[in-house]
């Protein structure tokens, strides 16, 4: 028996438009709702950082809202927080929030960093010099060196297994003048997505946005290499630090977003390794019946992006306990690959996902990310109405097919940090 789709079908009201200039502009307008947010997406991101200048992106991102041409740090920030609002940047862009009615001063603030970011040397500097803190105290977590050493293991010397953070001394060596370099040469409005939702009226939206970037200038599409990684294959890496806990990561390459099984495989997540409270399989069997630990995890669906994600399951277990976990992982993966999951499973399974759908779009973040998010990969406008009924139609079967077309248990990367050594490490996965 199937999941029935009981919940009032989601929908999110779009006014989608491309100006002159390049920029794709997505207009949601939700009536009555206290906060306006909009999201502006960069094409490129972290595939722009040249190799040794991991993080500059993310820092351009980071930093951008240091100064423009027309006001300092403070007098942007005292723009945005008698409105109740802020603004943040990463390596994807600029997302920014405020109460209702100040949509226009958002805008204005947000359009301005992202065409006018000046990088002035002293507040860069100092930014720098505390983001390198955080990064030198990051590189010692066991934790940290653990999941970066495994995105390498995975994606080899593609930019997706480098740090998009950077390190300490990648942020480090990065001149103001490189910032505003890139900035100047990757920032345009051919690149940008743009995204707000709130209580605004799209033909304002579009009449304020088209003159708050007038005159910006085009900066090309970004340039596409054929993505290249690592062939499948049994790789371990291990970074010893003496402390009470390993941190394992295992895992191997894994699908696009566009990939046609992704829905079933979220519904083989939860069961597997990523559903709620205690029903998951792997959290089960490590956590709950014999006590390794308390974090354990297991997903594939959650990382897939245009380029293809990872399957990863992680655990932070005690040294005598790293062979004991892994071949639970690997277990639990041939397991789902060659039995039928039980009904009740399948049932907890499309239940929670059904009836959860709607959760994470009550904010208007998250409905302003999301849009941007279905721009990107190409969503038709039902798709937040067919997705929750495709997670109610997923058969038993159908979570068999696409465990044993997507897990790879025989071909896995592993990754651990703590007290544990690479024939330590060997033999856990050979098993």
């Amino acid at each position: 028996m199937k999941t029935q789709v009981t919940s009032t079908e989601l929908y999110l009201p779009k006014v989608r438009s491309v100006l002159s200039n390049g920029l794709t502009l997505i207009v949601s307008r939700r009536e009555g709702a206290p906060i306006t947010a909009a999201q502006l997406m960069m094409r490129g991101g972290s595939s722009l950082d040249p190799v040794g200048q991991e993080g500059l992106a993310w820092l351009v991102g980071q930093l951008a809202d240091q100064g423009t041409n027309q006001h300092d740090e403070a007098q942007l920030a005292t723009r945005l927080e008698p409105c109740g609002g802020g603004l943040a940047g990463n390596q994807s862009g600029l997302s920014g929030y405020v109460a209702g009615e100040h949509w226009k001063v958002l805008l204005e603030t947000l359009l301005e960093v992202a065409r006018h970011s000046a990088y002035p040397n002293d507040p860069v500097r100092r930014q720098q010099q505390r983001l390198q803190a955080r990064l030198r105290v990051a590189q010692e977590n066991p934790q940290t060196q653990a999941a970066q050493r495994f995105l390498r293991l995975i994606y080899g010397k593609h930019w997706l297994g480098r740090p998009s953070h950077g390190t300490a001394e990648t942020i480090g060596a990065l001149d103001p003048k490189d910032l505003l370099t890139h900035h100047r040469n990757n920032w345009g409005p051919d690149r940008a997505i743009l995204s707000i939702c709130g209580d605004v009226d799209p033909a304002a939206v579009k009449r304020l946005v088209q003159r708050l970037t007038r005159g910006w200038e085009r900066v090309g599409p970004v340039n596409k290499t054929k993505a290249r990684f690592p062939k499948g294959g049994n790789r371990l890496d291990a970074f010893r630090k003496s402390r009470d806990q390993v941190h394992v990561f295992l895992g191997h390459l894994g699908v696009r977003r566009s990939n046609p099984d992704w829905a079933t495989l979220v519904v083989m997540d939860h069961i597997l390794g990523s559903g709620p409270g205690f029903t998951a399989r792997i959290t089960k069997r490590l956590r709950d019946e014999q006590g390794l630990a308390y974090s354990v995890y297991a997903d594939i669906h959650s990382s897939a992006g245009r380029l293809p994600g990872r399957f990863r399951a992680y655990i932070g277990t005690s040294p005598q306990h790293v062979h004991t976990a892994v071949g639970g992982f690997l277990e639990e993966m041939r397991r789902i690959q060659n039995e039928t999951v039980s009904k009740a499973e399948l049932d907890l399974a499309r239940d929670y996902l059904v009836g959860s759908f709607p959760l994470g779009f009550e904010r208007a973040s998250q409905r302003a990310a999301y849009l941007v998010s279905a721009e990107v990969h190409g969503h038709a406008d039902d798709h937040l109405a067919v997705l929750p009924r495709v997670f109610a139609s997923v058969t038993a079967k159908m979570v068999r097919d696409v465990a044993r077309k997507h897990l790879q248990p025989d071909h896995c990367c592993l990754s651990a940090s703590g007290p544990v050594t690479r024939r330590e490490l060997t033999l856990a996965l050979a098993q």
